[in-house]
């Protein structure tokens, strides 16, 4: 006997309802996007990133090789570095420029006291031109000091040898000796004229840098000064064993080879810090030699 209910369908495995023929199918609503979260059965539209591998992650909390060393390595370095580059600095500095020296005797006072040290610019007379009234240091080559006696050696004399090699110390191992210029190449000085004083060329000077503490006695000279040499005074005259002490060796006349440079500064000790002046006004009425 024919049913006379419609039969209802079953669904479909595949998952499509059943369309009576003839029919096609409405479109369906497109499906809501679904976040990635990495769940069973969910659509996953982007790649997932890949996961550090370990050794980049142990590569990450570790300081590189240049980070890792110690503070305090790293500021010995920093300090080693700054006395080395003081040390060379001082060396070229002594080598090419200036010098430094002590005073050992009061052939220079008031200028210069004893136990002064002072810093000698080594750039005179050469390449710059030495002028009257200039204090120099000179190389003892014509004998006027006695022979000095050798120094004990310390368990620290090599500490005391390499601060003077590299200039921080007065040298102490050759003899040298400090005094001021009078007279340069051809000049013709005389002491003295009817009142006493210095002449230079024929034009007396009034010398103010001579030590006021005592008058200086006369001790009568007349000299002409050779090409290449120079005539030296000390400014504590009563007590120097300068060029008029030594007339007897080579007229008492010193070298221009011989000169270390010419003294700039007392250096030490810190009361005395000063700059050493040639005293222009006392030679500016000096002709030029003849």
């Amino acid at each position: 006997m024919p049913e006379n209910h419609a039969r209802t369908p079953e669904p479909r495995r595949d998952g499509a309802a059943d369309q009576p023929a003839g029919q096609s199918p409405e479109p369906a609503a497109a499906p809501n996007p679904v976040p990635d979260t990495g769940a069973e059965g969910a659509h996953v539209d982007a790649e997932p990133a890949q996961a550090p591998s370990r050794s980049a992650a142990k590569a990450a909390g570790k300081p590189s090789g240049k980070d890792s060393g110690s503070p305090v390595f790293a500021w010995l370095k920093e300090v080693a570095t700054v006395v080395v580059i003081a040390v060379v600095l001082s060396f070229l500095i002594k080598t090419f420029l200036f010098r430094a020296f002590f005073i050992p005797s009061e052939s220079m006072v008031n200028t210069l006291d004893i136990d002064d040290r002072i810093f000698v610019n080594l750039l005179v007379p050469e390449p710059f031109a030495l002028s009257r009234g200039d204090v120099v240091v000179f190389r003892d080559t014509k004998g006027w000091l006695p022979p000095a006696t050798p120094e004990a050696k310390g368990p620290f004399t090599w500490v005391q040898d390499g601060l003077t090699f590299v200039g921080l110390l007065p040298d102490t191992t050759d003899q040298h000796l400090v005094k001021r210029v009078i007279g340069l190449p051809g000049d013709h000085v005389v002491c003295c004229d009817a009142g006493g004083k210095l002449t230079i060329n024929g034009a007396a000077v009034d010398e103010t840098y001579i030590n006021p503490a005592e008058v200086p006695q006369v001790r009568d000279f007349d000299v002409t000064v050779p090409e290449g040499k120079v005539w030296v005074m000390g400014d504590n005259r009563n007590h120097s064993a300068d060029s008029r002490s030594h007339m007897e060796s080579d007229g008492g006349f010193i070298d221009l080879s011989d000169l270390e440079g010419k003294a700039a500064v007392i250096a030490w000790p810190l009361n005395r810090i000063t700059t050493l002046g040639n005293y222009p006004e006392v030679f500016r009425n000096v002709p030029a030699a003849p």
